[in-house]
């Protein structure tokens, strides 16, 4: 990757924090069809990482997105580390980005089998009585929906 890829993607991760939404989810978007071609995103996992502590669900929604989009590449293994603070999403405090969380569970499996008896029990602990009734279903469905894919696997 030349240089002014690699400034350009120190850009488009920078963005990820952006206050301006609008920029955050074009950059996210950007990362996204760039982690499907190749492992240059993954270079930034540890960044990703930090990004699940935001006060900001934006954020925190992002940082899960792309880390789960890059564990195909995750040769180095930096993923077996991260995947603990990553399932204290499944009942995030936001359920939409609860909803994001567990949404890439399916990619994560599907790469890394052997993580199904942790996933399953981070998703069969979820707390979703939290949840307004309107958004619970939701989180649920989707729990259900991933337990179910598990099986196959």
């Amino acid at each position: 990757m030349g240089w002014d890829n690699m400034e350009h993607m120190e850009n488009l991760v920078s963005l990820l924090w952006s206050k301006d939404h609008n920029a955050g989810c074009a950059a996210l978007r950007q990362l996204e069809e760039l982690s499907c071609e190749s492992d240059a995103v993954y270079l930034y996992t540890d960044r990703f990482a930090e990004m699940l502590d935001s006060k900001s669900s934006y954020v925190r929604n992002r940082g899960l997105l792309l880390l789960a989009e890059n564990v195909q590449w995750d040769e180095e293994r930096k993923m077996d580390q991260i995947l603990g603070k990553y399932l204290l999403h499944v009942a995030d405090e936001k359920p939409i980005t609860a909803r994001q969380c567990i949404q890439g569970l399916r990619k994560m499996t599907a790469v890394r089998p052997e993580w199904i008896p942790r996933i399953r029990q981070a998703l069969l602990a979820a707390d979703t009585g939290k949840y307004k009734e309107s958004m619970r279903g939701l989180v649920e469905k989707d729990i259900a929906d991933i337990l179910h894919a598990m099986e196959g696997i």
